[in-house]
């Protein structure tokens, strides 16, 4: 039985329920990631004890399941998008943005899929939104491209904020830094191509480049589509 169809058990002197356990879980990750998660952190937040927990989650995994579920009702749309591009546009940013609230999200990200009932909601709302545009194996295609462009952008935005946080330096301290070992490394001629790319090309933050590689990844799920 999944942890969606067990019942929770009876409320007890300290009240209980699996949406309070969730938002204790939630709080912790975003403090200290997902590493400051387990059974009795989220218990003594709760000032309950650890074996309590068990009647409403068996195991971590199913608490992160549930955490996953939670933020995927941030992701949900408030309505429902015009065309299929407006979809996949709106749940690559809406994704990113809950990431950027909830970082540990990141590390979730890719994995089996949300099975919950906003995790369905938000599947259900992407896929109607290509419904009869194509064979479904086709948008299921269009779906799981989209989903690894911006699965993969997510991921490395925030390893570098992370890394920023980590190091005390921000992109451009780091830049700064290892700006005289490239500048030699340029200087000997072996990589054209790459001091073509530092000394001509345009840096841009994480939120445009976000948005121009989806727009291109979209481009190329249109020609499928069509």
């Amino acid at each position: 039985m999944t942890v969606w169809d067990r019942p929770e058990p009876p409320a007890r002197p300290v009240p209980l329920d699996r949406e309070r356990i969730v938002a204790a879980a939630i709080a912790l990750a975003d403090e200290g990631g997902l590493a400051a998660v387990s059974l009795r952190k989220v218990a003594a937040r709760l000032e309950a004890g650890p074996m309590r927990l068990y009647g409403y989650i068996s195991t971590k995994e199913e608490l992160y399941d549930l955490m996953v579920d939670e933020v995927q009702g941030e992701i949900l749309p408030e309505e429902q998008p015009g065309d299929w591009r407006e979809a996949l546009r709106v749940l690559a940013h809406r994704t990113r943005q809950a990431a950027l609230r909830h970082e540990w999200l990141a590390d979730l990200l890719g994995g089996r899929p949300a099975l919950g009932p906003n995790g369905l909601a938000v599947a259900e709302s992407t896929l109607s939104a290509l419904d009869g545009l194509a064979d479904i194996d086709t948008v299921m295609r269009a779906v799981e491209t989209v989903s690894a462009y911006f699965t993969g952008a997510i991921r490395r935005e925030i390893t570098n904020l992370r890394a920023e946080r980590a190091t005390g330096l921000s992109k451009h301290d780091w830049q700064r830094a290892h700006g005289p070992y490239l500048t030699r490394a340029l200087a000997t001629g072996r990589f054209p191509a790459l001091k073509r790319a530092v000394y001509d090309g345009t840096d841009v933050d994480a939120e445009a480049s976000f948005a121009t590689g989806l727009d291109w990844v979209l481009d190329a799920v249109a020609a499928k589509l069509t």
